[in-house]
């Protein structure tokens, strides 16, 4: 995944940089709306992360020039605004999701990951992988036409796998992406209930493939 950040706080904008590598995104840095518009001109980006005021302008102006082009990257807005008129504005402009400073890392990764998993599943809405069909918008899984009823956390579990296919995810990645409390992400004993449960209902063992001492993953 390709990431663009657009800020002028250089202490931020390379703290946020090694935090999104260390993720495993690829990052490019720009600290002017001018700077991030030439980088938008020449690659495409799964997201955008756009501070409010910038030294030439400010990011909501950008957002509509960018909406009016029919650009439609995902861009999660963030700024130390606090009113809410200001988030209205910026959700009304186009923006995606909306993030006040200052903000913890932790929230900052899951809103990133919740925006391109929604991207993702968007542009993907069905798919079938060998006798494995998943219907991602009715959230409906089938083998070899048989309907397979998951929870919902089995059902984000596969979704997450499918999603990054042909990568391998830790379990820690996986636990971070099930758990909704960010100040205890699951224990890796948790991640592999899912994982056996998982198999057994779909009963297909060789699905989803063990990488010894770093996680799981499904390949293509």
């Amino acid at each position: 995944m390709h990431l663009l950040i657009i800020d002028d706080n250089e202490e931020l904008l390379y703290a946020l940089r090694q935090l999104l590598r260390d993720a495993h995104y690829h990052v490019d840095i720009a600290t002017t709306l001018s700077e991030g518009e030439n980088f938008i001109n020449q690659k495409k980006y799964d997201l955008i992360l756009l501070d409010w005021i910038l030294p030439d302008g400010n990011g909501p102006e950008l957002l509509i020039r960018l909406r009016y082009q029919n650009i439609l990257t995902p861009v999660l807005l963030f700024s130390s605004k606090k009113e809410i008129e200001d988030k209205v504005e910026a959700l009304d402009g186009g923006a995606d999701d909306y993030l006040e400073k200052p903000f913890s890392n932790i929230e900052l990764l899951a809103r990133i990951r919740a925006l391109l998993r929604r991207e993702s599943t968007q542009k993907q809405t069905h798919l079938k992988l060998g006798k494995l069909s998943v219907d991602f918008s009715s959230r409906s899984v089938q083998i070899d036409n048989t309907p397979v009823k998951l929870s919902a956390k089995e059902f984000e579990l596969l979704e997450f796998l499918l999603l990054n296919a042909n990568t391998v995810l830790t379990r820690y990645q996986i636990s971070e992406h099930l758990s909704r409390d960010f100040d205890q992400i699951a224990t890796s004993n948790i991640v592999d209930a899912h994982i056996k449960n998982l198999r057994k209902k779909l009963d297909a063992d060789d699905l989803i493939q063990t990488v010894r001492g770093v996680g799981y993953m499904i390949a293509k």
